[in-house]
């Protein structure tokens, strides 16, 4: 069975009605089958949407793969031109080697 992946929206749902849950004295346990999670996604998920709604969630999200998108782009900058340094070095290597 695969993993499945929630929206930030579908995120704040769940933590809201555990929570909830929560302050009716269930237990967390209990509460983490019904709502189809487990107890670590749960303590996770509060930490990091506890206090957020929907379109908060939502920009804080899209910031995050901003952020992942210039650095994949930087790393590749900086492949590329050590690629073409290496090119030139081993290109002069042979030319000093054959004189």
């Amino acid at each position: 069975m695969g993993r499945q992946r929630y929206t930030p929206e579908q995120i704040i749902g769940k933590v809201r009605e555990v929570a909830v849950a929560l302050a009716k004295g269930q237990p967390v346990v209990q509460l983490c089958r019904s709502v189809g999670i487990t107890e670590q996604t749960d303590s996770r998920w509060r930490t990091e949407y506890g206090g957020l709604k929907g379109e908060q969630a939502r920009r804080l999200k899209e910031r995050a793969h901003a952020r992942l998108k210039r650095a994949v782009a930087d790393w590749t900058l900086d492949k590329l031109s050590l690629q073409e340094a290496a090119e030139g070095y081993c290109s002069a290597q042979r030319g000093a080697a054959g004189a």
